[in-house]
């Protein structure tokens, strides 16, 4: 492998370490211990869960290749998952808010586990049927598990900062360190072990199993709208109307999208873009500094929200502009770089000015996911958080299916200027974000006015 590796590698691991290690008191929380027993429980089963996403993602393709599948059949079963997700996901959003997050939380290792099981089949059928429910497990992995901890935390009365620093740690670990350990292990488990590609799954199925009896005999029950009487029709209304009246939930969902949907449409470009002519890159090693990347932009986040003076919707119109920027660098490196068209050999100079860009992406995406997270337990309402967070997914469940299905209709180039597009969308929205939050409402408009009336002029 190319020493080029190695050196992104080495500095990203450097960087990380060294900011770790260089924290001081005003970039850590000061809390109690029983929030430190409360948030080590909830990384402990977030990590088990990552875990067991992560084990999957790497083998799935390449799973469904071995059993005979063509290109097309596997991108209908990717789209089926998608789809899946935005079908149901709404719906397991609402039960969770009525039936409870923590039995949520239980239906999706139960559902995952499913899934797995039924990649040990060849039939077309039944891994249609696998990737249905992991439609649905991805649609209660991104919901129930957030609303469960911002509810039980408001529940036990901590403070409301502290939910930053859960949020920072969740992803330093289940989006960084967890992934790139996972990856590695299903690396062991595939080629060291040789005990094929089903492996992955079954291990995967074993983590979640651990997660599932831990959240069984430590998590407590929390609910959204308690109310008896509302089905699924009046909480779906309900959840539009929330998004629809309040400018700030609906900027919220439209950031969430366009960001997301960006982020998905990555994954399927950056093996193309890194080696058009078929050049030999290490697909395993470059998803480990991908990982890092997003320790890195975790541990910034954490850094960032540590500070009660520097608000989330300032910061993050730096992140999506940045974002924007590193994404539009295959297109510049087109009429930079002259292209070559030798087949094969190592990594380009053109793609190791995009693997660069691309590493300042995901470091991007490790500071989105804790902010997005505090932004959501700001301004989404308890009582239906499960079914608005799924609203969200619906238009980038759409946005995903379409580019899966027309991924070879369009250059690589015009999909990045796309998501680069995109990125600066959600860039523009944050601005609007920012600009509503920091309006005063009416109410204290009108206090504001009051007091002013009764304070004496001095003269």
């Amino acid at each position: 492998m190319e020493v080029f590796y190695y050196m992104v590698f080495g500095v990203l691991a450097a960087v990380v370490a060294a900011l770790e290690l260089s924290k001081s008191n005003k970039d850590r929380i000061n809390t109690s211990s029983a929030f430190n027993s409360f948030k080590n429980n909830y990384l402990i089963v977030y990590s088990l869960m990552m875990a067991g996403d992560w084990l999957q993602g790497p083998y799935v393709y390449y799973l469904y290749s071995t059993y005979g599948y063509g290109k097309g059949e596997i991108g209908q079963l990717f789209i089926a998952g998608f789809g899946s997700s935005m079908l149901f996901g709404t719906i397991v959003g609402s039960l969770a808010d009525k039936q409870g997050r923590k039995r949520a939380c239980v239906t999706y290792c139960i559902t995952y586990i499913l899934s797995c099981i039924t990649k040990h089949s060849p039939q077309y059928k039944v891994l249609m049927l696998g990737r249905v429910l992991g439609g649905i497990a991805t649609s209660l992995l991104f919901s129930a598990f957030e609303s469960w901890l911002v509810a039980e935390h408001n529940k036990r009365g901590f403070d409301q900062q502290w939910l930053s620093l859960t949020f920072s740690k969740a992803i330093f670990l289940g989006n960084g360190l967890v992934a790139i350990v996972s990856g590695l292990f299903g690396n062991v488990l595939v080629d060291t072990l040789s005990l094929g590609p089903v492996a992955p799954f079954d291990a995967a199925s074993c983590f979640l199993a651990i997660g599932m009896a831990i959240i069984l005999s430590t998590w407590t029950e929390n609910f959204g709208d308690p109310s008896e009487n509302k089905d699924l029709l009046t909480q779906f209304r309900g959840a539009a109307v929330a998004i629809a009246s309040d400018e700030k939930i609906a900027l919220l969902g439209a950031i969430q999208s366009l960001f997301e949907g960006s982020m998905y449409t990555f994954v399927f470009l950056w093996t193309p873009a890194l080696s058009p002519n078929d050049e030999e890159i290490p697909h395993g090693f470059i998803f480990a500094t991908f990982m890092l990347s997003s320790m890195l932009g975790s541990s910034l986040a954490s850094r960032l929200m540590a500070r009660a003076s520097l608000r989330v919707e300032g910061y993050m119109q730096i992140v999506f502009a940045v974002s924007a920027a590193s994404l539009i660098l295959p297109i510049l490196t087109t009429f930079v770089v002259s292209p070559t068209k030798e087949k094969g050999g190592g990594i380009s100079f053109a793609g190791s000015i995009q693997l660069l860009g691309f590493c300042t992406f995901e470091s991007c995406v490790g500071i989105f996911w804790p902010s997005i997270m505090k932004m959501r337990s700001q301004y989404i309402p308890e009582e239906a958080r499960s079914t608005i967070m799924n609203f969200f997914r619906i238009p980038l469940n759409i946005f995903v299916c379409v580019v899966l299905y027309n991924v070879d209709a369009f250059p690589i180039t015009v999909m990045f200027g796309m998501c680069s597009i995109f990125l600066m969308v959600a860039c523009i929205l944050q601005r609007r974000l920012m600009v509503i939050a920091e309006k005063p409402k009416a109410g204290e408009w009108q206090m504001k006015e009051r007091d002013t009336e009764s304070e004496p002029l001095n003269i």
